[in-house]
């Protein structure tokens, strides 16, 4: 991954986040969640991205 695809992934997902909130009408509640629920799924991608959380897909129940 490299920091130019990394910022620009962050700035496109941030202004998406932005524009949601300030545009979209929707209750309180749900855009905390959506809030939340992004940041959460940010987190996770970058780091899978840098390499601190690999194979969540690959886990199976034996090991």
């Amino acid at each position: 991954m490299s920091l130019i695809n990394l910022v620009v992934t962050l700035v496109v997902v941030g202004v998406a986040l932005w524009a949601i909130n300030t545009y979209v009408p929707m209750d309180r509640k749900i855009k905390s969640i959506l809030n939340v629920v992004v940041v959460i799924v940010v987190v996770l991608w970058l780091l899978r991205g840098f390499g601190l959380l690999g194979g969540i897909g690959s886990m199976g129940i034996d090991g």
